[in-house]
């Protein structure tokens, strides 16, 4: 029998999930405290659950992508996506929290502001949208800058994906599979050729390719329900922490993660 650590007690549900320490984690800072901030709370900390758990997912499909598995990619992504769905849905919860009701507590957010989140940075990074500015908006020394900084240099899925390719035999250039991996992914007329080629003959192949795609439309449908979900609770109002709000989430919007598997769909 388990026994929780450092304890002679047999591990429990609660124990082994520390759901006592987790729900501590919840502190209103409002007076009273207003109603729908345990919400925004609660909505916002399981955000941050679930990057952290696309973060882990990410780094297996980047490995299993570099090892050339197609039947684990594809069990990778379904994952993946299933989880944008579900962080999709939590939308429509937060939707629930009405304008009056969030400003009823808002001037207690001070400087704070999603925009800080290092982990949506981190997936950033990891799926190939690389920024400098980006690390630059953390504290030098804190955990996400350090990680940040770390993430900047490694590979990202796309860098897994070229080999992915080279690994079934596909002559990815060398420049492609050898660049500097802090730069973001850019479109290559080579890379779309490998492509093209993929979707007229390699079935299974494709289907990796298709997934990805459907990664790329789920990113940004989160960021579509986002930016709608700040417009109806904020309008053009400057967001928490200084942020343009609304209008710097639209800048972000239907920017393609892997643009050569947008490119060529005009071509098959």
């Amino acid at each position: 029998m388990p026994f929780d650590e450092g304890s002679d007690r047999p591990l429990t549900y609660s124990s082994y999930l520390k759901i006592d320490e987790l729900l501590e984690l919840q502190r209103p800072l409002s007076e009273g405290p207003e109603h729908d901030e345990l919400l925004f709370i609660v909505i916002h900390q399981v955000y941050e659950l679930w990057f952290r758990q696309v973060i882990h997912e990410l780094e297996g499909l980047r490995q299993r992508l570099t090892e050339g598995d197609s039947a684990l990619s594809l069990a990778s992504l379904k994952r993946i996506l299933t989880i944008l769905k579900t962080l999709v849905a939590q939308v429509d919860v937060l939707e629930t929290m009405t304008p009056v009701s969030f400003n009823s507590f808002r001037s207690r957010l001070d400087s704070a502001s999603g925009f800080q989140s290092a982990q949506f940075r981190e997936v950033e990074f990891l799926l190939g949208f690389r920024s400098k500015r980006a690390v630059e908006h953390h504290p030098e020394g804190s955990r996400g800058r350090t990680r940040l900084e770390q993430r900047l240099h490694e590979p990202s899925i796309w860098d897994g994906f070229l080999r992915y390719l080279a690994h079934h035999g596909h002559a990815v250039p060398t420049e492609l599979l050898e660049r500097n991996p802090a730069r973001s992914t850019r479109a290559s007329a080579e890379v779309q050729e490998i492509l093209l080629d993929i979707y007229n003959h390699q079935p299974v192949q494709s289907m990796v390719c298709e997934r990805l795609i459907d990664l790329d439309e789920g990113l940004q449908e989160w960021r579509y329900r986002h930016v709608k979900m700040v417009e109806r609770t904020i309008g053009a109002k400057v967001g928490t922490g200084g942020s343009a709000g609304a209008e710097y989430l639209k800048t972000t919007l239907f920017r393609a993660v892997f643009p050569d598997l947008w490119e060529i769909r005009s071509q098959l």
